[in-house]
């Protein structure tokens, strides 16, 4: 499972995703902070297929989590280089 919100603006369809057990936490390495807010994060549980229709629509991928981010490699919307990755955490 993961949690997903949705955030639409004029510009753009925002898909953020996580995996459901990192939301609320936070990671950090060095200088960087990655913060698995709620409130960016957090708008709903979702399975697979649901964040598989939304990365289709999605204008901008906001992801964190090994599982997430190995669907949208293994699906092609990402490449392996572009995954970074903060105290071992794929975003």
């Amino acid at each position: 499972m993961f949690w997903m919100k949705v955030i639409r603006t004029p510009e753009a369809l925002l898909v953020n995703v996580c995996d459901e057990e990192l939301l609320g936490k936070i990671f950090r390495e060095g200088e960087v902070v990655l913060r698995v807010s709620p409130s960016f994060y957090g708008g709903e549980k979702v399975g697979e297929e649901r964040v598989k229709e939304m990365l289709v629509e999605g204008d901008i991928l906001s992801l964190v989590g090994e599982r997430v981010v190995e669907m949208v490699v293994s699906l092609g919307y990402a490449t392996p280089s572009a995954v970074k990755r903060v105290e071992g955490v794929p975003t």
